[in-house]
């Protein structure tokens, strides 16, 4: 489907990006990975702004030109109880400030056609106490999402997907676990992937500056105490 197709990847050493790369491979797309982990492309830290233009030279040098860029890469998760203002900066720029960096950095080297997807969360729109770092990353992607899509508009597709509870480890689930979603279990990292692979071809190309939501139906339901079991606690 991906046939001599371009991408960038960030994060894509594990998780979530591994299984994107491995979908994007098997389409026969060549797949340039950015990672503070090791992989087989480039290993570096994408909060670091030399270490971005570096990796987009590498990829521009090797290739000239791209046709997809996934800003895939999780911010470390702190807030008020433990990060400091330096935590707190270094998480925006692992989530939010390398996207945008990116895609300046590539902005000239898209092919006609292409596509940006931006991970997001359901975080943006819902927390949990002391999570305030990854929270802001993902609620500021999303923003930067609808306006990048504008910039860009008439050359390059820009959506974001905000995943809910995903499995990255193949880990077993309890009943309870699985029904507190309305689709019935826990997502997988394939249920990111295959949205990602619909989102780059042609099948949505009327599709941008949107946010698509896969997380099992889990933020529309709605939790009141003693509600289906749930109990608050103080």
């Amino acid at each position: 489907m991906f046939t001599d197709k371009v991408a960038v990847v960030t994060g894509g050493a594990s998780g979530i990006g591994k299984i994107i790369c491995d979908e994007l491979r098997r389409n026969n797309a060549k797949v340039c990975i950015i990672d503070i982990k090791d992989n087989d492309y480039f290993v570096g830290d994408i909060a670091d702004e030399k270490t971005l233009i570096s990796f987009a030279d590498k990829v521009k040098a090797e290739y000239g030109k791209i046709d997809f860029l996934i800003n895939n890469a999780a911010p470390p998760m702190g807030g008020l109880d433990d990060y400091s203002y330096e935590d707190f900066n270094y998480a925006l720029k692992v989530g939010v400030s390398s996207a945008f960096m990116l895609t300046k950095l590539f902005k000239d080297s898209f092919n006609q056609g292409g596509s940006i997807i931006n991970i997001s969360s359901t975080r943006a729109r819902m927390s949990q106490a002391n999570t305030e770092s990854y929270s802001a990353a993902k609620g500021a992607i999303s923003a930067l999402t609808h306006a990048l899509a504008v910039s860009l508009s008439g050359k390059v597709r820009v959506n974001s997907i905000s995943p809910g509870w995903i499995e990255t480890q193949d880990a077993e689930h309890s009943v309870l676990d699985n029904v507190q979603h309305p689709a019935g279990r826990v997502g997988n990292s394939m249920d990111i992937a295959n949205m990602i692979m619909f989102l780059l071809s042609d099948k949505a190309g009327f599709i941008t500056g949107e946010n698509i939501t896969i997380d099992g139906g889990m933020s529309h339901m709605m939790i009141y105490h003693n509600d289906k079991g749930w109990k608050y606690s103080l």
